[in-house]
């Protein structure tokens, strides 16, 4: 096995690395993330979640081509309703849906050349990948940003494979009350709650109150 060679500080600074450009609420929400890494989203059922990451998928189209690999939903129903209310026709020639397909199919996908940069796997739990199986996926596609969706259970990922990713990612964004709440590596301030839906967090908010 070859060894990695050792950089010195001064290397390191002098690197540049590729990072987003986000802007505006998306920029407070989480800085300007490297273009590579992992992220893991989590949130129960109903609280905004699916619509968090199409609005995310959308935004991130403006930066390459995003491939999302739905294991959970499929093509069906609710999830053509969710491509339509958030006009994802609009981005059709950045955005790729996958029905379904395996990890390893898909990694192998990744590999050929002018592939997406961007992947979003829904969910971590219908991937079947082991903590293992994640590093080897995350080492085997060093220079694309990997996106997991994954169930929560209370304020946690579900399972604790998905608890170990949790710790591991460079963005972690946990859903709950149609709020994004992000914790990223790449933030230069504190971090503001992205609002998925208006009318949905005021009434989550009263109904905490009461």
């Amino acid at each position: 096995m070859s060894t990695r060679r050792a950089y010195s500080p001064t290397e390191i600074l002098s690197m540049k690395i590729p990072v987003f450009d986000f802007d505006g609420v998306w920029e407070r929400a989480m800085g300007k993330p490297a273009r590579s890494g992992t992220w893991l989203i989590w949130g129960s059922s109903g609280n905004g979640k699916s619509s968090f990451v199409m609005q995310l998928a959308k935004y991130l189209c403006r930066f390459d081509k995003v491939i999302y690999d739905s294991l959970e939903e499929s093509t069906g129903l609710s999830f053509q309703k969710s491509l339509r209310r958030h006009r994802m026709d609009e981005v059709s020639r950045r955005f790729q849906v996958l029905d379904r397909e395996p990890v390893e199919r898909l990694s192998e996908r990744l590999s050929k050349r002018k592939s997406p940069g961007i992947v979003i796997i829904d969910s971590f739990q219908y991937s079947g990948l082991s903590y293992k199986g994640y590093l080897r996926l995350k080492e085997s596609h060093r220079n694309k940003l990997l996106i997991f969706v994954s169930h929560a259970d209370g304020l946690r990922p579900g399972g604790r494979t998905a608890r170990s990713v949790e710790y591991d990612a460079d963005v972690k964004i946990f859903v709950q009350g149609f709020r994004a709440s992000c914790k990223s590596r790449f933030l230069d301030h504190p971090s503001e709650p992205f609002v998925i839906w208006d009318e949905g967090a005021a009434k989550y908010s009263l109904e905490e109150k009461v």
